[in-house]
């Protein structure tokens, strides 16, 4: 498809225009690369819109972060970083795939887009106001900062079924190892990738199969701490409501740090995907490396791991598009 449909260089999309109707600019934005403050002239003020909006959804509901972090992973697994999972588009659309059960965040991105469309109209892609919620969120519970490299373009395709290599909670540690290792990110980032769990909570219908029948058999799974079972099962009890939520890090749930790593060694992991790293020699060096270490070795590693992620299957240049509205393709 054409980059552009239609151009309408009017008053209101000038600076658009500049940019897509100079033949010259026009060869540089085709390179299709991300940067570091894409923005910064077609819409300076993108990225303080972006956290205004999420610094004020967090306040009303302190969930949002780690809502608007999972966001992010869950969209770039899918179709790549490009705003994907925002689509609504009947039963087979891509929100609606298994693994995506429980995610949220979608009124918060429309709020930002909506707010940017005012500003500076065809400009801010969907996708990257999705990275840069994440990485506001983050900020917002205590964690590190980093600039977030933009220039993302919308996709223009959201289906179900592309949900299916989604990392689900009861996966095996090898097959979590070769889910990220599709998409180009090695053990190290399954590790810091999983850490992100330090915010945020779980439902209990994920607790089921690890509280009461793992691998298929009555019990619960050996690699929960004998001192910890018995709150998860308070939590969680059996036949009890599976929507009620518990934090994903039963130490320090709402603050981003690496209190999880040193749950996950010591068998405290909530869920069992978390509690398969320490199963396997190689994402278990990676997690002993870090328990014990300064924490802004955990956050620097964190950092390149969330903007390696931010990477993956984008579209730039003359691909996808810019929407007008996040939920819809254009």
């Amino acid at each position: 498809m054409a980059f552009l449909e239609i151009l309408n260089c009017n008053a209101k999309a000038l600076t658009l225009a500049l940019i897509l109707c100079h033949p010259l600019l026009g060869v540089v934005l085709s390179e299709g690369k991300l940067n570091v403050g894409f923005y910064s002239k077609t819409c300076p003020e993108a990225e303080s819109i972006v956290r205004s909006v999420v610094a004020e959804a967090a306040n009303s509901n302190p969930r949002i972060p780690a809502i608007l972090l999972r966001l992010q992973f869950h969209d770039c697994f899918v179709e790549g970083c490009d705003g994907s999972i925002l689509i609504d588009n009947g039963e087979d659309g891509e929100k609606n795939a298994f693994g995506h059960q429980g995610l949220g965040g979608f009124e918060e991105i429309d709020k930002a887009k909506a707010k940017l469309e005012d500003e500076c109209p065809g400009i801010v892609s969907c996708a990257d106001i999705v990275a840069l919620a994440a990485r506001d969120a983050i900020v917002l519970s205590k964690g590190p900062s980093y600039e977030v490299q933009t220039g993302r373009r919308d996709g223009r395709v959201s289906t179900k079924s592309h949900a299916d290599e989604l990392p689900e909670v009861d996966d095996s540690i090898q097959l979590l190892k070769s889910k990220f290792t599709k998409k180009g990110l090695s053990d190290k980032d399954l590790v810091l990738l999983s850490a992100a769990h330090t915010i945020g909570t779980t439902a209990c219908f994920f607790m089921e199969t690890r509280l009461y029948s793992f691998n298929g058999r009555a019990g619960s799974d050996p690699a929960i701490n004998p001192q910890f079972l018995p709150e998860l099962e308070a939590k969680c009890p059996k036949d009890g409501d599976v929507n009620a939520r518990m934090p994903l890090d039963a130490r320090t749930g709402e603050t981003f740090d690496d209190q999880i790593l040193s749950n996950i060694k010591g068998g405290f992991a909530v869920i069992a995907s978390d509690a398969r790293l320490y199963e396997d020699e190689s994402t278990k060096e990676v997690i002993d490396a870090y328990v014990g270490m300064s924490k802004s070795s955990f956050e620097t590693d964190f950092v390149a791991s969330i903007v390696r992620m931010g990477q993956i299957g984008v579209k730039t240049g003359s691909e996808g598009e810019i929407r007008r509205n996040c939920r819809a393709f254009n």
